[in-house]
C-alpha cells in the first residue's frame, strides 16, 4: 500500500537523509540496480519539482540511466539497516545483483517503469528531463583535489577521478510504501 505525498512535506527529511544516504534505482530491462547517493538536491526548475541527481562517468548506474530515463529516489523513515547503504554504495550493479545479495521488497511503480524500495520507503518517480555533463574547468582547483583526485582509480567508490553528470529528475509521483 501506498499513501500519496506532497514532496516539499517531506522536503527536511529527504534533504537530512540525503546527508548520509539515499539510494537512487533504476531498471533496463529485467535489470534493476540501486545505488547509495549522497549528492542529490530537491528543488522547483521550469515549474516542475525536481530531484537532481549526481552519477560519476564510470558508474553503471549511469549506463542504467542513459538507457532508460528514469529513476527513483529511495529515501529512509526511521529504523532502517544501515548496512544497506554501505553495501549499495561500494559495490557495483554491474557485476553485483544488489537487490538479491539484500533480500530488497521491490514495489511496483505507479507511474514509471522503475520500482521503489520497501525498506527505504519515501519514494521519488522521477522522469528526466535534462542531463549534462559537468564541465571540469567550471570546477575550483580546491573541489577538484578534494572530489576528483587523478590518482584514484575510477572504481572506487569515494573520491575519484571521474567527473559527473548531472540528471535533472522531474518528480512525476511522490509517496510511502506502508
Amino acid at each position: 500500500m501506498k499513501k500519496e505525498i506532497n514532496v516539499f512535506d517531506y522536503s527536511n527529511e529527504i534533504m537530512k537523509a540525503l546527508q548520509s544516504g539515499v539510494l537512487l534505482t533504476t531498471k533496463v530491462g529485467d535489470k534493476v540496480n540501486t545505488m547509495t547517493i549522497s549528492w542529490g538536491t530537491l528543488g522547483v526548475k521550469w515549474g516542475n519539482p525536481i530531484f537532481t541527481v549526481f552519477v560519476r562517468e564510470n558508474r553503471f548506474t549511469k549506463q542504467q540511466l542513459d538507457k532508460n530515463p528514469e529513476f527513483t529516489i529511495n529515501v529512509p523513515l526511521g529504523d532502517f539497516n544501515k548496512n544497506i547503504l554501505g553495501i549499495c554504495g561500494t559495490k557495483s550493479g554491474s557485476t553485483t545483483d544488489k537487490i538479491s545479495e539484500l533480500n530488497l521488497s521491490l514495489e511496483s511503480p505507479n507511474i514509471i517503469s522503475v520500482p521503489g524500495i520497501k525498506e527505504l520507503p519515501l519514494t521519488l518517480e522521477c522522469k528526466i528531463i535534462y542531463k549534462q555533463k559537468q564541465d571540469e574547468n567550471a570546477i575550483s582547483e580546491e573541489i577538484k583535489n578534494k572530489s576528483y583526485p587523478q590518482d584514484v582509480e575510477s572504481s572506487y567508490h569515494g573520491a575519484n577521478r571521474d567527473f559527473h553528470t548531472i540528471y535533472y529528475g522531474e518528480i512525476v509521483n511522490a509517496y510511502i510504501i506502508e
